[in-house]
């Protein structure tokens, strides 16, 4: 069994105010330097082996924190990005639903509303790469750190339900048993 730890990254100015940050690059701001930060220590003896991030800056920067407390390097993987959610990037929810009414309301109603990647594209992509990334560490604790949107898709593909949303810096655990990821139990 491989246990995977997945952490969403730390806070950004985007994340503060509302606006959809998809495949968009904004960094940390000083909250999310700190999230890292108390983050590193949380998982300072989690016995953590390798570190995995998205290649998107807002993710390395976090793993990078995280990665140095722990004397390890950052691996980047793009296949670990967030949803690409097309012409929304950058706008905040009162922006997208005076510009996109029709795909807003399928937003809210828990559908992809966006022009961007699909649910069932992001899924294939981020299941892929951890079941990947997993299975070069069997027997280990491994981090991962990415983005919301991709974390409920892996808990909705191991477990049927994306859970709650995670705050930033939150955390997740998965583990893969005999190629299968599901959800560790606490």
């Amino acid at each position: 069994m491989t246990r995977i730890l997945l952490a969403r990254h730390g806070e950004t100015d985007w994340n503060r105010l509302g606006r959809w940050q998809g495949h968009a690059d904004p960094p940390l701001n000083e909250a999310g330097l700190s999230q890292a930060a108390e983050l590193a220590e949380r998982l300072a003896g989690d016995g953590i082996a390798a570190v995995y991030s998205s290649d998107l800056v807002r993710a390395s920067e976090t793993a990078r924190v995280v990665a140095d407390r722990l004397g390890l390097d950052v691996v980047e993987d793009a296949r670990l990005r967030e949803i690409d959610v097309g012409s929304w990037s950058g706008l905040t929810r009162a922006e997208v639903e005076q510009r996109f009414p029709e795909g807003y309301a399928r937003w809210l109603d828990g559908e992809i509303g966006h022009d961007g990647e699909t649910r069932e594209e992001l899924t294939e992509r981020v299941v892929g790469a951890v079941e990947r990334i997993a299975a070069a560490h069997p027997e280990n604790t491994i981090l991962v750190v990415t983005h919301g949107g991709a974390i409920r898709a892996l808990r909705r593909h191991a477990a049927g339900d994306p859970g709650d949303p995670i705050e930033n810096c939150g955390t997740s655990s998965l583990e893969l048993v005999d190629g299968v990821l599901r959800v560790r139990a606490a």
